[in-house]
């Protein structure tokens, strides 16, 4: 699943800077998380950055985009052969 931020965000601007897919980005009222970057880290890290710096703990699993770590995995995969 990829992640989303909730309207608790108080726009700190610690997690974007976190994300290495590049998938957080400051959306018109708070920061927003584009799930077709997110991959939860996958693959460049154990837990999701952004997840452990939240000083408000507003970054839940988002109920709409089911996947699981493989394809969190492929997602990884797919952009960083975008990368190149």
């Amino acid at each position: 699943m990829a992640l989303m931020i909730t309207d608790e965000c108080i726009n700190c601007d610690v997690c974007e800077p976190e994300c290495p897919n590049e998938a957080i980005y400051q959306g018109e009222e708070i920061y927003e998380i584009n799930p077709d970057l997110c991959t939860e880290c996958v693959g460049h890290f154990d837990t999701p950055q952004c997840v452990q710096v939240c000083p408000v703990d507003c970054i839940p699993v988002n109920p709409e985009r089911e996947e699981d770590r493989e394809q969190l995995y492929q997602k990884y995969l797919d952009l960083m052969r975008q990368k190149t």
